[in-house]
């Protein structure tokens, strides 16, 4: 595999595009390299700049100002040969419906200069690779979307591009083909293929590419990879509580004195999910109360904490559902007595508040374990007569750090 410390095959270096009639650039000042053999993520909000940049560095648009390199070839300066260098696999399928899937192959590749024989079998290579050899003489109108989309992928791979662009690759697929697709990238990557991957499905693309650049109004915001991202943005951990705010309390208070305990890096406020439950259901619970998902590995670090005498950070875990009125009822470190403690009572003012009045949703950033900050924060809750009405425990994602940089607002 070609090493990914070498020359790199995308340069952008200072990238510029503004639109005649605009104000303001499309992109402004954009700069990023890509190695061979690299998958590299170019993610942001609608309009932020993306489709401008892939559209520069694919010789569709040219730049205002800066230096684009593809394949050791400067775009703007020699589009043709650039195109050479590079392949794009569109969101929407542009396949010519007139020819056969094999046919779009070999024409694909002959356009490119690849001789007909060498080109005949290299379709036949490529559509075996892709699982389309029964279909490849087919009309397109039997084709679904997902081996549309296969046979587009196929048709760029045919003159064996140093860079290949994919729009949304798997929008809209179902899952075995996302596999199938997934790992055909996977290998390219392997072959020392250049990928610049844009898609709205992060958390599904951060599993694949190497390093991501997000970008909003045309410049760059960040650029490392995944977990670095989510570790140095997001935090450790994610503690969702939906909560009810005793009458006399402020909501803003509250969600201030959660975000100041020890280990809490930062804290949001986030709509209730439709039909205002808040929370997802947990497993036989009592009438009002719905503690969302504790994990396995949460309640087993609470029930540890609790048995060696944690105190308030401790909270007894009852190993199945999440079950908060059981969690009371184990004593734990919280409750000095069945059905006394904290978290009894958070259970109890569950029960009791009218369903969805005044009712919030508060998300922690932690920067630690999450079950010595969940102990901390029901403390919290009791002091403040809150009532408790879900617990969501999980890991941050690369969409909550894209949310961090660019904002909840739609575009």
């Amino acid at each position: 595999m070609p090493s990914r410390d070498g020359p790199a095959v995308v340069e952008v270096d200072d990238l510029v595009k503004r639109y005649p009639r605009s104000d303001t650039n499309a992109v402004d000042g954009l700069s990023f390299h890509v190695a061979p053999g690299e998958i590299f993520g170019l993610f942001g909000p609608n309009g932020a700049g993306k489709s401008t940049t892939v559209g520069v560095l694919t010789t569709r648009l040219r730049p205002t100002g800066g230096r684009v390199v593809v394949g050791g070839v400067d775009v703007d300066r020699d589009p043709a040969t650039a195109r050479a260098q590079l392949a794009v696999v569109p969101q929407h399928n542009n396949l010519d419906r007139a020819l056969t899937p094999r046919q779009n192959l070999v024409h694909h590749a002959t356009y490119h200069g690849v001789p007909r024989r060498q080109a005949q079998a290299r379709a036949g290579e490529l559509l075996e690779r892709f699982g389309l050899t029964e279909r490849a003489d087919r009309r397109l109108e039997a084709y679904s979307g997902g081996l549309a989309q296969r046979l587009m992928i196929a048709r760029a791979l045919t003159h064996e591009p140093a860079v290949l662009f994919l729009d949304e690759p798997t929008n809209a697929l179902d899952p075995q083909t996302r596999l199938l697709i997934w790992g055909q990238i996977r290998q390219l990557r392997e072959r020392g293929v250049a990928i610049v991957l844009t898609t709205h499905a992060m958390n599904e693309a951060a599993r694949l590419v190497d390093r991501v650049g997000i970008v909003d109004h045309g410049r760059l915001l960040t650029l490392d990879t995944p977990q670095n991202l989510v570790r140095g943005l997001a935090g450790d951990a994610i503690l969702d509580l939906t909560v009810t705010p005793a009458a006399a309390d402020d909501p803003d208070s509250l969600q201030a004195a959660l975000a100041a305990l020890d280990g809490v890096r930062k804290s949001e406020r986030l709509a209730l999910p439709t039909g205002g439950g808040g929370g997802r259901p947990g497993a036989n619970l009592p009438p009002g109360v719905r503690p969302g998902n504790l994990p396995p590995g949460v309640r087993a670090a609470l029930a540890a904490r609790a048995a060696a005498g944690g105190g308030k950070a401790g909270l007894a875990a009852t190993g199945g559902g999440g079950d908060l009125a059981g969690l009371a009822a184990t004593g734990g470190g919280l409750a000095g007595r069945a059905g006394a403690g904290p978290l009894a009572a958070l259970a109890n003012g569950a029960r009791s508040a009218p369903d969805g009045r005044g009712r919030i949703r508060i998300r922690l950033h932690l920067a630690g374990d999450p079950a010595a900050l969940l102990g901390a924060a029901v403390t919290v809750l009791t002091g403040r007569s809150a009532a408790l009405a879900a617990i969501d425990v999980g890991e941050p994602s690369l969409e909550d750090v894209f949310i961090e940089l660019t904002g909840r607002a739609p575009r």
